[in-house]
């Protein structure tokens, strides 16, 4: 199951063998030895300390957090409660964390801290091949972020790299050879990364800016853990653990996202309901994936559809295998298609919420996935035999009302339209 990342993204087998990262995330210790060796050599470069002179930059080290029972990846003799709970403790937490910078620097637009001499190229040749990699996989997105401040698009294009990467561990050309133990050393990757200990030229971009940028390391570990779901689950009892995975593998993004985005000056909403609604629309974007891919992920011998609802509606997995329309399978699929657009709805609540400069690209990718789910209903529910997906005249049209509506104030936003 690929994974939803906000943004519009044109697949392609050899994204793994242009990153060149796979193997080095198999061949054991070895990874984890060179990457503190390499990255001690060059810690300087990403330094998070405070420059004399300069306003303290939020040291990435100081928002490593401590594995509790709060967070997403919990164990299994905690307390149950609900994946939305579990969700949300991670969303406070990282609106907190953006809450208190927005109170020590309401107009904070970050200028990313390359002062040491020698080194200036290194990382905006680092940041310029994460634009490259955005520019050929995620085509439409990349177009919204040149609105942005060159520090803000850096980022997200750092972020959408990394997020890139994690997901070709498990659903790239080389997800055979991928095992628990690979996905442990690339979170290990992660960890060093947020202490300034880049692996690489693409993880130094991400460690850039989460020196600069209040990105809790959570929602990142969390897409890992998405990963590991992937390696051992193939089926979900309820709607309750497949919220928990579109959480861990697309809602985790938004999360990413928002504070590089920055939310509007102006905006009086709170901090936790412009991060729920980027929750919302990953959440929004993942299901919609899964309602897609049903026929594709089936052949694979997987079943992202809630088993219980499933059997409410007189339905199995043979009934899937089957790959069968029938009039059973089109009440279901209407039921499905009209929880996800309800995440959309949410979703598009929050954009307008979002700095000015960073809406388009949003609103691009809420209103190009939000037309596949018009395309199921088109092809008659058929997600069997037939892929939904949206032309690229529809794609082109939908671009200039997405830029629109970024531009149109507030207050005077009238909800999305079908294009």
């Amino acid at each position: 199951m690929s994974v939803a990342l906000l943004w519009v993204v044109s697949p392609n087998s050899q994204l793994s063998n242009c990153f060149g990262f796979v193997d080095s995330v198999r061949d054991g210790n070895q990874l984890i030895y060179s990457s503190r060796s390499v990255c001690q050599e060059r810690s300087s470069m990403f330094d998070c300390r405070p420059k004399k002179g300069r306003k303290q930059k939020w040291n990435a080290c100081s928002i490593h957090v401590p594995e509790i029972s709060s967070m997403v990846a919990s164990t299994a003799d905690e307390i149950a409660v609900s994946s939305e709970e579990k969700v949300y403790n991670v969303v406070l937490k990282q609106a907190a964390l953006v809450k208190e910078q927005l109170r020590s620097s309401p107009d904070l637009d970050v200028n990313p801290d390359l002062a040491l001499p020698g080194n200036l190229g290194l990382l905006s040749d680092a940041y310029d091949r994460c634009g490259e990699v955005c520019a050929e996989y995620a085509k439409t997105f990349y177009l919204g972020t040149l609105l942005m401040t060159p520090e803000r698009r850096r980022a997200i294009w750092a972020i959408y790299v990394w997020c890139r990467r994690t997901d070709e561990l498990v659903d790239g050309p080389n997800a055979s050879h991928i095992t628990p133990t690979a996905l442990d050393r690339w979170e290990s990757r992660l960890e060093d990364l947020f202490c300034g200990r880049p692996f690489d030229m693409l993880d130094a971009a991400v460690s850039d800016t989460v020196a600069n940028y209040r990105v809790d390391i959570q929602p990142f570990r969390d897409m890992i853990e998405g990963m590991r779901m992937d390696l051992r689950k193939s089926r979900y009892k309820n709607f309750d653990e497949l919220y928990l995975y579109c959480y861990n593998v697309a809602g985790t993004v938004g999360l990413m996202s928002v504070p590089v985005m920055g939310i509007a000056p102006e905006s009086k909403a709170s901090p936790v309901s412009v991060f729920d609604a980027a929750l919302a629309l990953g959440i929004a974007n993942q299901l919609t994936n899964i309602l897609r891919d049903v026929g594709e992920d089936a052949r694979r011998g997987r079943v992202y559809l809630p088993q219980d609802e499933l059997a409410q509606a007189g339905l199995s997995d043979d009934d899937i295998f089957a790959g069968k329309v029938t009039d059973k399978w089109r009440r279901f699929m209407k039921s499905q298609i009209k929880r996800a657009r309800m995440f959309f709805d949410k979703a598009e609540k929050g954009v307008t919420e979002l700095n000015a400069a960073s809406r388009w690209p949003v609103y691009a990718s809420l209103l190009l996935y939000r037309q596949i789910l018009d395309e199921i209903e088109a092809n008659d529910y058929n997600n069997f035999t037939k892929r939904a997906y949206v032309n690229k005249a529809k794609k082109l049209a939908a671009l200039p009302i997405a830029y629109a509506r970024s531009l149109v104030p507030r207050s005077k936003k009238p909800p999305l339209t079908k294009v």
